[in-house]
């Protein structure tokens, strides 16, 4: 196993390539996508039914030092666009 730093997005579907392409211009190229998620936040529920925006969950598994670069860089982009990031350690299992 390895110890690395798991990355999660969740921002408007509409967004994600925005996101990616900010994450693409620091070398940031892995990472999954799943379209369709939704949830109840700050600003209510979003993503639950035709009538409201679909969000997506975007995850990335890296180093400590990507993570800073990755935050630097998405800061301002979350800042207009909204959603949200979160950090936290996590264990890869090579195989």
């Amino acid at each position: 196993m390895k110890s690395v730093k798991r990355v999660e997005f969740i921002i408007d579907e509409r967004e994600v390539d925005n996101l990616l392409s900010s994450l693409a211009k620091v070398n940031i190229t892995s990472y999954t996508v799943i379209t369709g998620a939704y949830g109840n936040g700050d600003h209510g529920m979003r993503g639950a039914d035709i009538f409201s925006d679909s969000l997506s969950y975007v995850l990335i598994a890296c180093d400590e030092e990507e993570v800073k670069v990755i935050i630097e860089k998405v800061r301002p982009v979350l800042k207009s666009l909204g959603g949200i990031c979160l950090v936290s350690d996590a264990m890869w299992v090579i195989h």
